[in-house]
């Protein structure tokens, strides 16, 4: 029988199908085509294991096709097909999904809850890309006939009897000119590997042809034969769906590499599986950290029910996590999401902290148990936890327990074993407690070995955020001051109360400053004499601590007036040391020329000590030293 109708479309049910069209992407509507074959197929395994569908399921792989020259898209499935009827009222009246008349009728059932699905969620988004739609279908109930519905996508629509002698729904979509682009392989292809890559059925997009052995031949050699297999894009079992006791770490690694093919592997990982008070699973990897924030980040895929809804998910995970990898999967979270959403809805706000207090538990629990392999892996992580401690209360609270530091000797300390290390030597007159550090080893390796004369400790903190990082410790600690090791000579980083005293009188001083003044003819250079020791070097040149952070921030995006602080020159101080014995060989010298050679090779040595003597200076030193030990 042939009927011709008009689809219902109410006030109260037009609102969700607007949704759908106004999605930015056409390409979803094979996600929720493929989505709602799924469904049909998972209700009827549901409907199996309760005894209320008889006989073999057989083969429940989707199958999507497409022919260039009808220009269509198939989604087939074999799951609970429609009736007439059915059609007629999951389709035609969009406002009524029929998962609660579903629900309804199994609900004393085990597992009700879970047969809860919706043909209609979607269907429509096939318009955006279709003429017209067809829905051939037969139900999974004994003795139902197949029927044919078709729609051009106004509210007319036509059911006629339909030939189909097995179970399911065939959705068929006639491709409009504007969407031909849905008619090559490869973008088909493309679209099911993004959106369908781990749903929970097999999907079958065309063939492949694999050689096997068959038998051997009269030599005794193997022979092959050529058999054809369904291509198969899935993978319908992720490893996030599995209990943890299941797996071991060889498929963490082998899932890992499913997901980013080019990557090294990952340090460790953490299983998520949480029912309350939301449901979340997933599987997160920690990564080497490179250097670069951005390359890092998007690498975490967000799910819903196994079906890719997104990769850019800064509202349900926190910055810093950003820079993990894996996948997180939440019923919760609905495939029509939207940036308003996510940053309104609570369960996305519980997810985040959730996420947050989990890698912190993890990452306290590989501490305490190995320390040792800990340490081992520090250098990869401690960008990733050093930016959470920074921009995270509650993650700096429980990292502070497990967050390291490294001093110039590859030692590592927690910042409370470190606090009790240094809390009596590095102390100064002011009774502040001074932490050195160094941003480079080897350039700043003057200043490291005078430092370690003193018996003082210095530690290595140079990573891209560590300016910041730098910043938010001496917040946190009390009276606790961090010096770069460079940015003074060192009686000035940790001032005592017994000073040095200077062989030189006033005048003798004035004189040597001149002297280095006009030796150094350079106005970002700031001369000083200072009373140090005889053995330390006759002339240091440093940065002041606040000038060098200031500029560190600014090359790590301070913004603002960090970025003018990083286009400003640069300027130091030039330490003359007054009680070294080239002070006196200046000071003796008779001519002027004498005087000032002799200061520019100690500056230009000061200079070499830090690889800021270059070019024509260099070549200019490197003459003068040979002239002077002639």
């Amino acid at each position: 029988m042939q009927e011709k109708g008009t689809i219902s479309i109410h006030t109260e049910n037009i609102f969700p199908i607007i949704k759908k069209f106004l999605y930015s992407d056409h390409e979803i509507f094979l996600r929720e085509l493929v989505s709602n074959a799924v469904d049909a197929t998972q209700k009827l395994k549901k409907l199996a294991a309760l005894g209320e569908a008889t006989g073999e399921l057989g083969d429940l792989k989707i199958d999507v096709s497409f022919d260039k020259d009808k220009k269509t898209v198939t989604v087939s499935d074999k799951g609970l097909g429609m009736t007439a009827e059915e059609i007629k009222k999951y389709i035609n009246q969009i406002a009524f999904s029929g998962a609660t008349e579903f629900v309804e009728k199994f609900k004393d059932k085990a597992d009700a809850k879970d047969i809860i699905g919706k043909f209609g969620l979607g269907f429509y988004s096939a318009f955006m890309v279709s003429d017209q739609v067809e829905i051939v279908s037969k139900s999974f109930t004994e003795g139902s006939e197949a029927a044919r519905w078709t729609c051009d996508g106004s509210t007319e629509f036509e059911l006629t009897p339909a030939k189909k002698e097995t179970r399911g729904t065939d959705v068929i979509l006639h491709i409009n000119k504007d969407s031909e682009e849905f008619l090559d392989e490869w973008r088909i292809k493309g679209i099911l590997e993004k959106y369908c890559k781990f749903l929970p059925v097999e999907i079958k997009f065309g063939t492949k042809d694999e050689s096997v052995e068959d038998g051997v031949d009269k030599d005794n050699k193997p022979k092959y034969k050529t058999v054809t297999r369904d291509r198969i894009i899935n993978n319908p079992n992720p490893i996030w769906t599995k209990a943890p006791s299941e797996l071991k770490d060889e498929d963490y690694l082998k899932f890992y590499k499913e997901l980013y093919p080019f990557s090294e592997d990952p340090l460790f990982w953490i299983h998520l599986n949480v029912d309350y008070p939301f449901n979340l699973t997933g599987v997160l990897y920690f990564p080497k950290i490179k250097n670069d924030f951005e390359v890092q980040k998007n690498k975490i895929q967000l799910y819903s029910r196994q079906v890719f809804i997104t990769d850019e998910v800064k509202d349900v995970v926190p910055d810093f996590l950003m820079l993990l990898h894996g996948i997180l999967d939440s019923p919760d979270i609905p495939l029509n999401v939207s940036r308003s959403y996510l940053q309104s809805d609570a369960n996305v706000k519980k997810i985040s902290q959730h996420i947050t207090k989990k890698v912190a538990d993890k990452l306290i629990d590989l501490f305490i148990k190995d320390r040792n392999e800990f340490e081992k892996k520090w250098d990869d992580i401690s960008v990733f936890v050093r930016y959470g401690m920074i921009s995270d209360e509650k993650f700096y609270e429980k990292a502070k327990e497990f967050s390291l530091l490294k001093n110039t000797d590859n030692q590592y300390f927690t910042l409370k074993e470190y606090e009790d290390k240094v809390k009596i030597n590095q102390i100064d007159k002011d009774k502040n407690t001074i932490w050195l550090y160094t941003t480079d080893v080897a350039k700043q390796h003057a200043f490291i070995e005078s430092a370690k004369g003193k018996a003082y400790d210095v530690i290595v903190l140079d990573g891209i955020i560590d300016s910041h990082f730098i910043g938010n410790l001496e917040q946190k600690l009390e009276k606790t001051q961090l010096k770069r090791v460079d940015s003074e000579i060192i009686d000035k980083l940790i001032e005592k109360e017994n000073n040095i005293a200077s062989v030189l009188s006033k005048e003798e001083e004035e004189k040597v400053k001149s002297v280095f003044e006009a030796a150094i003819n350079n106005k970002s250079m700031s001369v000083a004499i200072e009373s140090l020791s005889p053995d330390d070097l006759p002339v240091t040149i440093t940065m002041s601590e606040w000038m060098r952070r200031m500029k560190d921030m600014a090359r790590t995006g301070g913004g603002g007036g960090m970025n003018f602080m990083g286009s400003m020159p640069d300027s130091y101080n030039v330490a003359v040391n007054g009680n070294h014995a080239i002070i006196q060989k200046i000071l003796k010298a008779e001519a002027e020329e004498q005087k000032q050679k002799l200061a520019k090779q100690a500056y230009d040595l000061a200079l070499l000590s830090q690889n800021m003597l270059t070019g024509a200076d260099l070549t200019n030193f490197i003459k003068r030293s040979v002239e002077m030990v002639g």
